[in-house]
């Protein structure tokens, strides 16, 4: 019995690791937003506060039979659920290495030792939380000097980072398919940030020929951008539109703008593209957009704008959806013309602009019109998408959990607007459902509580002629 109880335990504190990494992995590795700002704490108390809590309670051998029926069980349903799950990236392994090191040494401690306590269930995560973070930042520290060196050996590079609160990853990709009609780019993949997504990238996949980078910078804390900045120093920096994202992490607005505003700090920096939206004086390296931009029609098919370009307006049309995405494509316009394409080169590559995937992304399968915007989680955005929907003739559907790291105004007007303009709505998530049930007719609502029932939901809800949004698809632990 006693080397069941010994297995159990070391079982136990694997679990409890394999949860507190995954957490980590999600709050980008920092242990304050993982306690302070977790949008699911009830995982807390039930994957672990409460098998601690019980471990010290429940005498042997009846906690090692909760433990594997009742707990292992249920832990083991809630990560098959989850569409987030834990990646084992390098940085994991070693902690979960360094986890499983330490229990057993600790272990074999405490069986040496007849005064030896249960206490002994905290040491190893807290070892193996300190010292892996202590590993990293060595680690780190290496792999960020080995980038820079790397991005200094690349002859003649030209790189563009890019800011906003909104609207960040799709200014990149437009501005890669402009450009790499004329230079060699590389743009950083996905919606890929912060510092350490960006040192991978320069370290592993940037190539050696690359004429101009294009990087995207977030942030969560004052200082983040300015270290991103410090370490691309960009000569040409964007800072898009900036409102109240993630205005829970900067309190204020003041603070978001004047963290956007980092990245001008780059010691290379020869021009940088401001919204108007950034209270900044004016300065002959600074060029502020949208530069009298008129939209003149956005609909299903896309956008015709005109903007001024070199003191002379001109007119554009791109085949994407949104009108907002017309102040996206001012900075794009003005940052190509600045590296050296005519308009008429400009014009051409935006005719042939393709759609950004999960952004406003129009697709029509099985008589169904699906507008694919899982990727915007800004208010303006979600407005805008929701204005391109309320023109369909047919019956209108929308997916969202409203929403994330926002104000309940800001959700309180999303889902009345949602409520004038919509026939069924689906709520995922519990974060705004509150709010949203408050301010949407009763009867239009259904609430998914478990968002791998989408598909057989969707199936049995929707019909042919249907338009389908999906507005914001915040991942589950959210």
């Amino acid at each position: 019995m006693e080397y069941v109880n010994i297995i159990t335990h070391i079982i136990l504190i694997m679990a409890l690791g394999w949860y507190l990494i995954t957490n980590l992995q999600w709050y980008n590795y920092k242990l304050e937003r993982v306690v302070l700002k977790h949008h699911k704490w009830q995982w807390h108390i039930t994957y672990f506060v409460s098998p601690i809590v019980l471990f010290y309670i429940i005498p042997e051998p009846y906690f090692a039979i909760y433990f594997v029926l009742v707990y292992m069980t249920s832990f083991v349903l809630w990560n098959k659920k989850l569409d987030k799950p834990l990646v084992l990236t390098a940085r994991v392994k070693r902690f979960l290495a360094i986890l499983l090191f330490t229990t057993f040494a600790t272990t074999a401690l405490c069986l040496s030792n007849p005064e030896c306590t249960n206490t002994f269930i905290f040491v190893p995560l807290l070892l193996a939380y300190a010292i892996s973070t202590v590993l990293e930042k060595i680690f780190f520290i290496s792999f960020k000097h080995k980038g820079k060196q790397r991005l200094q050996s690349i002859p003649a590079l030209k790189t563009i980072a890019i800011t906003a609160s909104f609207g960040k990853t799709s200014i990149k990709n437009y501005l890669y398919h402009v450009l790499k009609n004329k230079y060699k780019v590389y743009k950083t993949p996905r919606s890929v940030n912060t510092i350490a997504g960006i040192v991978l990238d320069v370290n592993r996949d940037i190539p050696l020929d690359t004429q101009i980078y294009i990087a995207e910078a977030g942030a969560r804390v004052k200082g983040d951008i300015e270290e991103i900045a410090m370490f691309l120093e960009p000569q040409i920096c964007i800072i898009g539109s900036v409102g109240e994202q993630h205005i829970e992490y900067f309190k204020t607005l003041d603070n978001i703008i004047h963290t956007k505003m980092e990245l001008l700090k780059s010691p290379k920096m020869k021009m940088g593209f401001v919204h108007e939206s950034v209270p900044i004086k004016d300065y002959p390296t600074i060029t502020k957009f949208p530069n009298n931009l008129k939209i003149t029609k956005s609909n299903l098919d896309g956008i015709w704008f005109d903007v001024e370009v070199a003191g002379k307006i001109e007119n554009f049309h791109a085949p994407i959806l949104g009108s907002f995405n017309a102040i996206n494509l001012t900075a794009v316009i003005l940052v190509a013309h600045y590296l050296g394409m005519t308009i008429p080169e400009i014009k051409v590559s935006l005719m042939s602009l393709p759609q950004v995937e999960h952004r406003l992304q129009k697709i029509e399968a099985n008589g169904k019109v699906i507008i694919d915007d899982s990727f915007n989680g800004n208010l303006e955005g979600m407005l805008e998408a929701i204005n391109i929907c309320s023109n369909h003739k047919g019956r209108k559907v929308i997916i969202t959990p409203g929403l994330v790291e926002s104000t309940d105004e800001a959700n309180i007007l999303l889902a009345k607007t949602i409520n004038e303009n919509f026939d069924f709505v689906i709520l995922t998530g519990s974060l705004n459902t509150h709010l949203f049930v408050a301010n949407i007719n009763k009867e239009k609502v259904l609430i998914l509580k478990d968002k791998s029932e989408m598909e057989v939901t969707l199936a049995k809800t929707t019909r042919v002629g249907d338009l389908i949004l999906f507005a914001n698809d915040a991942p589950n632990f959210i």
